[in-house]
């Protein structure tokens, strides 16, 4: 079985992946930011770089996805493959910092690698303001992230609620973070976990 978590830069996709894969016992998988030859760059040269970093995503997850196929465990994913396709790379694109040629070339790319992928058994939305975004960016520091702009988050959000609203490849769950404090209240993370319990009853 494969769950995933998807939602915009700070709205604390990792954070949830780690507390409930330390509650259902489900193995983690984690989006690359540490060993990411890219992300640095990106962030001082979008234009330059958006094409090599989004790449670099598709791979890496392509990579996962097939991992967890093969494992035969309960996986839990930080991030999907499908928030580069419809969101990242089309918001680059639309800013002008990836050109047509290379959009085409990354778009042909990505519907090849989305036959060998199946979608996530239960997908959940981590819904956030912009002021929580840019609160939680700050809180955790990454020197790369300091030059992201509230336009540019805005454009992410904007281009995540439409996804949202359009999904239909299974079950999703929408956590509104601005609401629901899963780090420091314990009751809002139960919350969190009876509902995904609710949603799984029927996939077993």
């Amino acid at each position: 079985m494969h769950i995933a978590v998807a939602g915009n830069i700070g709205a604390g996709k990792t954070t949830l992946t780690e507390l409930l894969a330390k509650h259902f016992k489900w193995e983690p998988h984690f989006e690359d930011v540490v060993d990411n030859p890219y992300l640095d760059d990106f962030y001082h040269q979008m234009e330059r770089w958006s094409f090599n970093l989004q790449i670099y995503f598709l791979n890496t997850r392509l990579r996962q996805v097939l991992q967890f196929k093969e494992s035969g465990k309960v996986t839990i994913q930080d991030r999907t493959i499908y928030e580069d396709s419809h969101i990242f790379a089309p918001n680059l694109h639309a800013m002008g910092l990836m050109s047509n040629r290379d959009f085409n070339n990354y778009t042909s790319l990505f519907e090849l690698m989305e036959t060998f992928v199946g979608a996530p058994d239960l997908l959940i939305y981590l819904r956030s303001s912009i002021p929580n975004l840019v609160k939680q960016i700050h809180k955790r520091g990454r020197d790369y992230e300091n030059s992201i702009s509230i336009d540019y988050l805005s454009r992410l959000n904007e281009r995540y609620e439409a996804w949202i609203q359009n999904y239909d490849k299974g079950k999703l769950l929408i956590i509104d973070v601005d609401k629901n404090n899963f780090v420091d209240s314990p009751e809002d993370l139960g919350d969190i976990i009876n509902r995904i319990n609710a949603e799984l009853n029927g996939l077993f």
